[in-house]
Order: C-alpha cells, then structure tokens, then sequence
C-alpha cells in the first residue's frame, strides 16, 4: 500500500482542484492566500493544508465570492464559510471536494460522514449521478496524470463498490417479476472496472427486474451456458480498458455470431471503448449507449 501523499507540485493542485498553475501563482503572490515550500531550485510544493485549503478557496470563488473577500477571511473563518455556503448552494460540489480530501488522506470516516450526509436529502440513485459518477470520471483523469497513486483509486472505487453492494443487499429480498425476461450482466476477460455494471445491476433489481450478475472477466464462450436456462436475455457489458480499440468491433462481431441467434436476445453495450470506434456496421439486437442513464431509460 502506498503511504498517504503529503506534498503536491502546483500541478497536482492544478489536476485535483481544476484552478490553473497561473492562477494559483497570482492568488499566492497577490493575496498571500497559500505559502509553498520551496526546493533549492525553486520548485513549489504544497502540504496537504494548503491542498484544502485551495479547494476551500476554489468552492468559495465559485460561489460567488471574490478572490479578494476570501483572503480578508482569516485562516478559521474560511471552512465556516465554506460550511454556511454548501448549506444552500448545489452540495454535489462541497460533497466531491470532501471525497477528494478523504481520498488524499485514506480516511473513511469523512467518506462516510459526506456519504451520510448526502442521505438526507438524496435518493442513492441521485448521489451516484450527482457525486460518484461524475467523481469516478475525475479520478480516472487523476490517475493517468499520476497526481494520485493506485492506491487512492482503489481506496474510493472499494468504498463506492460496497454502497452499490448494500443497496443491491437490501433489493434481494424482494421477488423479480415473473422471469420471462433475464439481464446477464458481464465484463469481458481482462475487465475489472465493474462499479457502472454494479450499478446498473442495482437499477434493474430495483425496477424489479431478474439479474444475474457475473462480473469481471467472464470468457465469451462461458455466456452460451445462459441459452440452457433462460429464453429472453438481454447481456449487459461495460467496456473501461478491454477490449482493446481495435479489438472492440471484432468482440461484438463474435459476440453476435456466437450468441444473439434468437431474434429475443440482445447485446446492450457502453463504456469508454466505445467512443473513439467508427463502427462501420452494428450487427442486430446490438445497442449502445454514451451512458448508464440512457441505458437506464431504454429498460
């Protein structure tokens, strides 16, 4: 496990909290808002206090509040404000800056905490669009910049994982409708990023729907085991990483071949793999979409 990160390059504050390198340096030399640590060579680096506090700065200035009122706040005054704002502005906002923090530092008890919170006044369904969803999508960004390590990634995707889990826990009590229609929900092999198919399959158990849920790394020809048991499939997948690009069109190719032979089976597809394909022709029972809730519509 990597150890917590501690001190961030201007960059990173860049990445993590969306505020230009130029900018931060204005706010630093014109307001005196941050004091960076300095190498021998003249390099900035920034403590975890000064990453707070800039995503405290930057919440503020995006709710209207100017760059020179903010740095009239004393030190203690600046997350009260931050607090008295986020209790009637959009709270998604307030409540990702806090998820990051819990990310930086691995602390699952502001995690939970912001977690709870977002409960009072939301749906689950509502935090993952509004919070997690447009979270994940930021991280992965953050990730491929290497401003966090793995381990921070996985830290919020296991946390994000078990909520998805525990709302799928409390919908298994309940009896699907009559299962003349059965979603196979599955990664295919060498896929592991399964919080959207998680997710989805929670929409589906709460509509009532019959699902069977298989996960990562399922092999294609393992699928056609399914067709001994169930009439009316729809299989439902979540291309992150694999296929590869020029894999993709090929996959659903065979995927079709091997598997949608009956006119009452389809093949329900998205993910980041998708956007960069010119498909030159969709085989039938084949769909797509750009996102979860589009494809949650479609059901």
């Amino acid at each position: 496990m990597n150890n917590i990160k501690v001190n961030f390059s201007i960059k990173d504050l860049e990445n993590l909290t969306g505020i230009k390198a130029h900018t931060i340096r204005i706010w630093e030399k014109r307001y005196n808002l941050l004091e960076p640590n300095r190498t021998d060579t003249n390099i900035r680096s920034y403590n975890l206090n000064s990453f707070q506090k800039l995503l405290n700065i930057s919440y503020l200035n995006n709710n209207g509040l100017k760059i020179s009122k903010i740095a009239d706040l004393k030190e203690d005054e600046i997350p009260i404000k931050v607090r008295e704002i986020a209790s009637r502005a959009k709270v998604e906002d307030h409540a990702i800056n806090a998820l990051k923090m819990a990310m930086i530092n691995f602390d699952q008890v502001l995690f939970y905490s912001t977690y709870n919170n977002l409960l009072e006044n939301k749906t689950f369904s509502e935090i993952f669009y509004s919070v997690f969803l447009p979270l994940l999508n930021e991280i992965g960004l953050l990730w491929q910049t290497g401003t966090i390590t793995p381990a921070h990634e996985h830290f919020l995707s296991v946390h994000i994982k078990q909520k998805i889990l525990l709302n799928i826990e409390r919908l298994q009590i309940l009896e699907p409708r009559p299962a003349s229609k059965t979603f196979v929900l599955f990664l295919p092999e060498n896929e592991i990023h399964d919080i959207g198919l998680l997710f989805i399959n929670y929409q589906l158990r709460s509509r009532g729907y019959h699902t069977i849920f298989l996960g990562e790394s399922v092999p294609m020809q393992s699928l056609t085991d399914l067709h001994d048991f169930f009439n009316d499939i729809t299989f439902i997948s979540y291309f992150t990483v694999y296929p590869e690009t020029n894999d993709v069109q090929d996959y659903i190719d065979e995927f079709s071949e091997l598997l949608l032979k009956k006119d009452n089976t389809n093949f329900f597809v998205l993910g980041k793999k998708l956007a960069d394909i010119n498909f030159t022709d969709v085989p039938k029972n084949v769909q797509m979409f750009n996102s979860i809730e589009n494809l949650v519509k479609t059901i």
